[in-house]
C-alpha cells in the first residue's frame, strides 16, 4: 500500500478510498493502522485521525467493526499521542465523577494559561478539549456500552461543549447543572 497514489482530495474521502481498496469484510486494528498510514503519506502528520474517528467514518459507509480491536487500537494511539503539556494524562472523562474532577483541573489549567497570557497554550488546550469532546460523543453513540454509560458520555460531551463555548461561565453553569432536577433525576441514584 505504501507509495500508492490515492485520488481522494479530503481526509474523509481518503479514509473511504483506502478502506474500499483493502476489500475487507470487517475493520479492526490492522486496517485502521493502514488507513492512518495512508493519511500520513498523503496529507502529512497534521492530518492524522484517531482510530475511533476512522472507524466511525467507515462504519457510516457500511463497514463492520471489530469493536474490541477498535477500542484497544484507539486507546493505544491516544496514549502515544497525548500532548502532556496541553492536557495532563491523568484527566479522565469516562464517568461523571472523574469528569467533574478533571473539569476542575482543566479549568485551573485554563486560568493559569490565561493569567500568563499564553495564547498558544490556550489554543492547544482548546484543541485537546475538542478531541476529548469528540471521544465523548463517540462513546455516547456506541452500541457496545450500556445505556447508563452512554448517558454519562452524552452529559460529559455537553459539559465540554459549554466549556469550549464560554469557559469563563463554565464553573457557574456546571454548578447550576449539577443542582438541576433533570440532572439529579438522571444521575443521582
Amino acid at each position: 500500500m505504501s507509495g500508492k497514489s490515492w485520488s481522494a482530495r479530503t481526509r474523509r474521502d481518503l479514509i473511504i478510498e483506502v478502506w474500499e481498496d483493502l476489500d475487507c469484510e470487517s475493520v479492526g486494528a490492522r486496517e485502521l493502522e493502514q488507513i492512518q498510514r495512508a493519511l500520513r503519506e498523503k496529507f502529512g502528520e497534521g492530518a492524522l485521525e484517531s482510530p475511533a474517528s476512522i472507524a466511525r467514518a467507515v462504519a457510516d459507509e457500511g463497514a463492520v467493526l471489530r469493536h474490541p480491536e477498535v477500542f484497544d487500537c484507539d486507546l493505544a494511539w491516544r496514549k502515544q499521542n497525548v500532548d502532556k503539556r496541553t492536557l495532563p494524562a491523568h484527566l479522565d472523562f469516562a464517568s461523571l465523577s472523574t469528569a467533574f474532577e478533571s473539569m476542575v483541573q482543566l479549568e485551573e489549567k485554563r486560568l493559569a494559561l490565561q493569567s500568563n497570557a499564553d495564547t498558544n497554550g490556550l489554543t492547544e488546550l482548546r484543541n485537546a478539549v475538542t478531541g476529548v469532546r469528540k471521544d465523548s460523543l463517540l462513546r455516547a453513540r456506541s452500541k457496545i456500552i450500556d445505556a447508563a454509560q452512554r448517558e454519562e458520555a452524552k452529559e460529559v460531551s455537553q459539559w465540554l461543549t459549554i466549556w469550549l463555548q464560554a469557559p469563563e461561565l463554565f464553573s457557574d453553569w456546571l454548578d447550576l447543572r449539577r443542582r438541576s432536577p433533570e440532572f439529579r433525576k438522571k444521575f443521582i441514584r
